[in-house]
């Protein structure tokens, strides 16, 4: 399994986090989600950081069963559409996002009780 991972680095504009946050709940999720050859979509809002490590404010995970899975959905027409929604909200942040593409190593999921 590969996860592509979007960072955003920097800070929401003050008095634009509700907003922030809605529009990627509201108007970028379901959009990620209908991405071809998706299996998961995670967000994380960060509440802690090193001291030295950059401010990060949302981390999105998306899982692929394939290299090419993702090709095909970078190629695709619902990325076009993520793309202008993301237009959408970058006025309210200052910084940049960036992507990485991991291979799952590991899996541990602890048993409940």
């Amino acid at each position: 399994m590969f996860t592509r991972t979007a960072l955003f680095e920097g800070k929401i504009l003050e008095g634009q986090e509700d907003a922030f946050f809605s529009a990627v709940e509201e108007r970028l999720l379901p959009i990620w989600q209908r991405l071809p050859r998706v299996q998961d979509v995670r967000l994380y809002k960060p509440v802690r950081r090193d001291a030295d490590a950059p401010e990060i404010f949302l981390v999105l995970e998306i899982d692929y069963p394939s290299i090419e899975a993702i090709e095909e959905a970078m190629a695709s027409p619902e990325r076009e559409l993520a793309k202008s929604a993301h237009e959408a909200i970058m006025p309210m942040y200052e910084g940049r996002h960036y992507h990485l593409v991991s291979l799952r190593l590991a899996n541990f999921v602890a048993a409940s009780g």
